[in-house]
């Protein structure tokens, strides 16, 4: 028998969450990218109407600038070694260029939460919902969206705007996040909710 869930309504001011949208994940000359136009432009369409209605954006980059951070993770998967302060690679792509008053939260971890402020600035903005997005599905955005409902803020994913490097784990982590963390669904019906407010 299926557990009961019940979706939680959007709330009155959302924010978006862009995960690791960065060179080194969205570029496959990276080790760590694959290429996904598709779900960068998702993306660039999320941003433009979070934009359009002056809704809180934050973005996500992984970043080491010593090497006592995050030890075992990068001794597990020692190409995030190219992940340091003035490699292109943690850059936001620039096709999703950050604009003034947008904010960039860095990361040593997958979660975008863990041992960062991001749940403290969304709690000073007033945001009460998240639209998560970004790379990949599997890692960071998974491990984002459970520690959003860790931390009490009911959550959307858009399915368009997520990628992984393998396509298998990418449909697993959205249905398993839709069934236990998340509401998963197509940026389109995002954009929906928010409209109808």
């Amino acid at each position: 028998m299926d557990l009961e869930r019940i979706s939680q309504p959007m709330g009155n001011k959302p924010a978006l969450v862009l995960v690791d949208m960065i060179n080194g994940f969205t570029d496959g000359s990276c080790p760590l990218g694959t290429d996904c136009p598709e779900v960068v432009e998702a993306n660039r369409q999320l941003l433009e109407f979070f934009r359009s209605r002056n809704l809180p954006v934050y973005f996500t980059t992984v970043v080491h600038r010593t090497p006592d951070q995050a030890v075992v993770f990068r001794a597990r998967m020692p190409d995030l070694a190219v992940l340091t302060p003035e490699s292109h690679w943690v850059q936001v792509d620039p096709r999703l260029a950050m604009q003034p008053g947008e904010v960039l939260i860095e990361k040593c971890w997958a979660s975008s939460f863990f041992k960062t402020d991001l749940a403290e600035q969304l709690n000073e903005a007033g945001v009460d919902s998240l639209v998560v997005t970004g790379l990949t599905t599997s890692g960071c955005v998974r491990a984002t969206v459970v520690d959003a409902l860790q931390s009490d803020f009911v959550t959307f994913v858009a399915e368009d705007a997520c990628g992984d490097r393998n396509p298998d784990a990418h449909k697993a982590n959205l249905f398993d996040m839709h069934a236990k963390y998340a509401d998963v669904m197509p940026s389109e019906q995002i954009i929906k909710l928010i409209t109808k407010g």
